[in-house]
């Protein structure tokens, strides 16, 4: 059910749960489920795996490296940038007047044993229920 409200400065929406219904809440699943829900998210454009490629080619490469390699806006670049550096997939580092980016070598191998681990367990269950 769907009810409104008024907070100091504008009108919210605000869901009340109806009994039995349960509450979709994130913080209820696993750290780890988080973590990989949040690398699949970021994975989830062919642009975002194209810089992955390009970076996991390159090395380390500067904004206007990457955007040439890419045939998309320079702002729909950077914004699939961010959406790769939010989830920790890439970093950057500031070397003036430009930001470097390169793969956060340390989170590509946690991403690659949860998704092993991820898809070992679903294989696991698949034979199990054949």
């Amino acid at each position: 059910m769907l009810s409104y409200f008024y907070d100091k400065h504008c009108v919210k929406k605000h869901f009340h749960t109806p009994p039995g219904m349960k509450i979709r809440n994130k913080n209820n699943y696993p750290e780890e489920d988080r973590k990989i829900a949040r690398f699949a998210k970021a994975l989830g454009h062919p642009a975002r795996i194209a810089i992955l490629r390009h970076l996991s080619s390159a090395g380390p490469c500067c904004f206007n490296d990457i955007s040439k390699e890419i045939p998309l806006a320079d702002s729909t670049v950077s914004q699939h940038l961010t959406e790769l550096r939010s989830a920790g997939i890439i970093q950057g580092s500031f070397e003036a007047p430009k930001v470097i980016y390169t793969i956060n070598h340390k989170n590509w191998k946690l991403l690659r044993k949860y998704f092993k681990e991820f898809t070992r367990g679903g294989s696991t269950k698949k034979e199990a229920t054949q």
